[in-house]
């Protein structure tokens, strides 16, 4: 008897964690519910449509995110992250009984109407569905998932936040945008000259830039939550600057450094684009300005 735990598996890239991806984690909770088994999601390292056409793909999420998402908002206990390019060489039929079902354990999986998978691609849901049948493994397709008559994707998601719409991507994701980073050492403008304590973080090589402005965000640290004003660009206003892209957060209602220090930051709103002031001083006014709008968007929440 094998003491391999038994695991049910939700198969896809769940970039952004999405409302269609939970539909598939949902399933895999009630399906390990019920099969006294492990949730679990199967992920790659890497984009497979980037992977497969060589364009870049700007992911909704980092990996690191993608498993905190599906564990925080699915209840997924285990999320396996594997190579994609191993996966792509692996004939369709050895990824189902050789990977999934003798190493992993899967007694029940759950797909995507539109996952393929294996060598050129060949494994689909079809074929998924009737090899597991033949192996006694349980297997679910999901269909897709609409919302306001919109199939929700990954790909619409990425539009809208390249846009700033950032209410409606949430709405959509079913949780706010997140970027999770440690703490850099920025120019030091809030704190010095606008006397709130600022959190400088960089978006991970890969991963999407929200449109350039200033949003209304809540930063999570050390266990604790705050509401920030969050200017996503190149700080057209600070002198010395290098035009390199910063995420920099003004926390409200906070002392202290978070120099080091791991950031959670939700995004929620864009309050305005990004614009030169002709002073720092203008510029500190605007952004207590947008500290007041931040403040009030979260009250009109709560």
């Amino acid at each position: 008897m094998s003491n391999k735990p038994k695991r049910v598996i939700a198969l896809g890239f769940f970039d952004g964690v999405h409302l269609g991806h939970g539909a598939l984690l949902r399933a895999v909770t009630a399906a390990a519910d019920r099969l006294e088994a492990v949730p679990c999601a199967f992920t790659f390292d890497r984009h497979p449509g980037g992977a497969i056409t060589g364009e870049k793909v700007p992911l909704l999420s980092s990996v690191e995110d993608r498993i905190w998402l599906m564990r925080r908002w699915y209840n997924i206990q285990e999320v396996i992250v594997a190579s994609f390019d191993a996966m792509q060489r692996m004939d369709w039929e050895d990824f189902i009984i050789h990977y999934l079902v003798e190493e992993l354990g899967a007694v029940h999986v759950v797909a995507g109407h539109d996952f393929h998978f294996g060598y050129l691609g060949k494994g689909n849901p079809k074929r998924l569905q009737e090899k597991c049948r033949e192996l006694g493994v349980g297997c679910e397709i999901i269909g897709k998932v609409e919302q306001d008559g919109i199939t929700i994707s990954s790909t619409y998601i990425r539009t809208l936040i390249a846009q700033g719409e950032m209410d409606r991507a949430n709405q959509f994701l079913g949780h706010p945008h997140i970027l999770t980073q440690q703490v850099t050492h920025g120019k030091k403008i809030g704190s010095s000259t606008l006397g709130f304590p600022t959190v400088n973080l960089r978006v991970p090589e890969g991963v999407i830039v929200p449109a350039f402005g200033v949003y209304a965000t809540r930063v999570w640290f050390d266990g604790e939550c705050r509401s920030a004003v969050t200017n996503v660009g190149v700080r057209p206003t600070v002198e010395n600057n290098d035009g390199s892209v910063t995420v920099e957060g003004f926390i409200l209602d906070f002392s202290g450094d978070l120099y080091g220090h791991q950031v959670r930051m939700e995004f929620y709103h864009r309050l305005r684009g990004e614009k030169k002031f002709p002073s720092m001083e203008a510029l500190a006014n605007e952004i207590r300005h947008n500290a007041q709008q931040t403040r009030e968007f979260f009250k009109q929440r709560a």
